[in-house]
């Protein structure tokens, strides 16, 4: 049996504290595309020493669009599908490996070790995080969600049993942007999808997202970061909801 190889895909935009150490620990990958929506930082003068596979698309359409796109310039046999604050330890690689060239498998869900604030989340629905991002190039897509797509494929998902390291909050500032952009987005996708809300939705809804997160999902053994998960994840639910009722009301 020929030895199976793998194309790496990666969006970025403005990611040049991010991407030379995942770029790093996917250098043994047999191909890495980028597909970039308009970088105005290094970002892409740290791709260039990775890869010469970088098209730039700055016409925005999601992120699921942006991801489909990426994986149309790929080539190999198989997929990993990755964000510029993730990384992919040695002990991941060897457990890929092993599976893209040993496995029957089409499709296989990663679970996702997040550090927020500095601190490795093991409680409030951060862990274990499985995402689906690593699948055969012919039997996967990207969903066309503006925001928070996902893989669809069409054969059986097994789990890989090694973390990707997810970088996905540095800072409270950070935090604050990514929080406000998150839920605009969140708004547009529901206001597309027909849903709407109010003021009182959006109080209910981020009272439920604390409470589920601290509570319910044992936010609370995290400890501080564990609370400042809890209530950021609740108050971008909550301005999510309220930017809808904002957006059904302009289209009225």
């Amino acid at each position: 049996m020929a030895k199976a190889n793998l194309s790496v895909v990666i969006i970025t935009k403005n990611e040049e504290d991010n991407m030379r150490d995942c770029l790093e620990s996917v250098a043994w990958a047999d191909e890495i595309v980028i597909v970039d929506s308009g970088s105005e930082d290094n970002t892409l003068a740290i791709c260039k020493n990775y890869t010469d596979k970088i098209l730039t698309n700055k016409d925005w359409k999601g992120f699921g669009y942006q991801k489909n796109l990426a994986l149309q310039q790929a080539t190999k046999d198989w997929v990993l599908s990755l964000d510029a604050d993730e990384r992919v330890t040695a002990a991941l690689r060897t457990e890929i490996e092993n599976k893209i060239n040993n496995s029957a498998d089409s499709a296989f869900a990663i679970p996702r070790q997040t550090y927020f604030l500095g601190q490795a989340m093991k409680h409030g629905g951060w862990w274990p995080d499985y995402v689906v991002r690593l699948f055969r190039r012919n039997t996967g897509v990207f969903s066309e969600d503006i925001v928070h797509e996902r893989v669809l494929v069409n054969e059986p998902v097994r789990k890989l049993s090694t973390p990707l390291l997810h970088y996905s909050y540095t800072s409270l500032d950070q935090l604050m942007v990514k929080m406000n952009h998150y839920s605009s987005a969140g708004a547009d996708k529901a206001y597309r999808q027909g849903k709407s809300s109010s003021l009182l939705k959006a109080i209910a809804k981020a009272k439920w997202t604390f409470f589920r997160a601290y509570f319910l999902r044992l936010g609370i053994l995290d400890g501080q970061a564990g609370f400042i998960a809890a209530f950021s994840k609740a108050e971008e639910t909550y301005y999510r909801y309220l930017k809808l009722s904002y957006l059904k009301k302009e289209h009225l």
